[in-house]
């Protein structure tokens, strides 16, 4: 599809020779993998992943991973990265997912960014200098104990005294992520939000964005959960705890591991615990069209209730062609 060369990030040259980038994006549910996969082998791209919870090893089901069919059928990379006990950052994920993205260049191969992370997908087309303060556990336990003890919004309202541009920018319900802009700021001395510079990297990127009415897109949410716990969800979670696998890990905060540790633990029944995992997956949609909106001119939106896959196709075909 490409001429072997070197990836041209960050270097001079102008904008007509830069590598393309095609990203395919949109909320969970909505058919990004299959799409992606059917581009792939039409075009012979590989995918690189831009999902937040499908870097962890151990975790298929819960996180919808592209089948070993699919995987077959199309490369995929940043996929199975770490043990669901690691550490993994936002750092990290740039770092790799660059280093992924100009290995295809470089080899000639169309890369494809796929993924519904809003965060990852933003940190590496804007090219966001992510900080690198490495973590504080102490610290951060000590966070987390304020948050539970005076509540989310209490932590929030401290980062605003420190960091207004921050906090204008993390919901106060993201308290992972409100913890960790205090924590770099207390390490560092520096509001993160100065440590988040962009430095764009020289692709030439076509965004592609899937999505449905809300309507459709919940049934698909919960035909999804139901194929989930077909599948083996639930035994999937009993294994990863059988591994030494702790609830409180921040990789079984995810949406289906988190609600299934709570039938797990006898808090709620079976029932209440699918229910639950359908209606955060529809509030986990609300909160990522918040990173995708559906005004942004600089992606191309297609809904998914139409055959789309002839047209992106073309697309693509065009904009690689220059």
């Amino acid at each position: 599809m490409l001429e072997a060369a070197s990836s041209t990030r960050g270097k001079g040259a102008g904008v007509s020779s830069w590598p393309p980038l095609i990203v395919v994006l949109g909320p969970t549910a909505v058919g990004k993998t299959e799409l992606a996969t059917r581009l792939g082998e039409a075009l012979g791209a590989e995918i690189v992943s831009a999902d937040s919870r499908q870097v962890y090893k151990y975790m298929d089901i819960g996180t919808a991973k592209p089948t070993p069919a699919q995987r077959r059928r199309v490369r995929h990379h940043l996929i199975d990265v770490v043990d669901p006990d690691e550490e993994y950052t936002l750092a990290q994920y740039k770092e790799m997912a660059y280093a992924a993205i100009d290995g295809l260049h470089a080899q000639g191969k169309l890369p494809l960014l796929v993924g519904g992370t809003g965060l990852y997908v933003r940190a590496v087309v804007e090219g966001w200098t992510v900080p690198r303060a490495k973590p504080d556990q102490e610290l951060r336990a000590h966070l987390y104990a304020r948050a539970d003890q005076e509540g989310a919004d209490a932590v929030h309202a401290e980062l605003l005294n420190i960091d207004p541009v921050a906090a204008s920018r993390i919901d106060a319900r993201n308290v992972r992520r409100v913890i960790r802009a205090l924590e770099v700021y207390i390490t560092t001395g520096i509001p993160i939000s100065e440590l988040q510079k962009k430095h764009p990297p020289h692709y030439r990127v076509l965004r592609i964005g899937l999505t449905t009415t809300r309507e459709r897109l919940y049934e698909c949410i919960d035909e999804r959960v139901d194929g989930m716990m077909t599948a083996g969800l639930l035994e999937e979670v009993r294994g990863l705890v059988a591994r030494g696998y702790s609830y409180s890990l921040p990789s079984m905060s995810g949406l289906g591991y988190r609600q299934l540790s709570l039938y797990l633990t006898g808090e709620v029944s079976l029932d209440e615990a699918v229910q639950l995992i359908k209606r955060h997956t529809r509030r986990f949609v609300r909160q990522q069209y918040n990173w995708f909106r559906l005004s942004d001119e600089s992606i191309q939106w297609y809904d998914v209730a139409w055959d789309c896959y002839g047209d992106v196709c073309a697309l693509i075909r065009r904009f690689v062609s220059g």
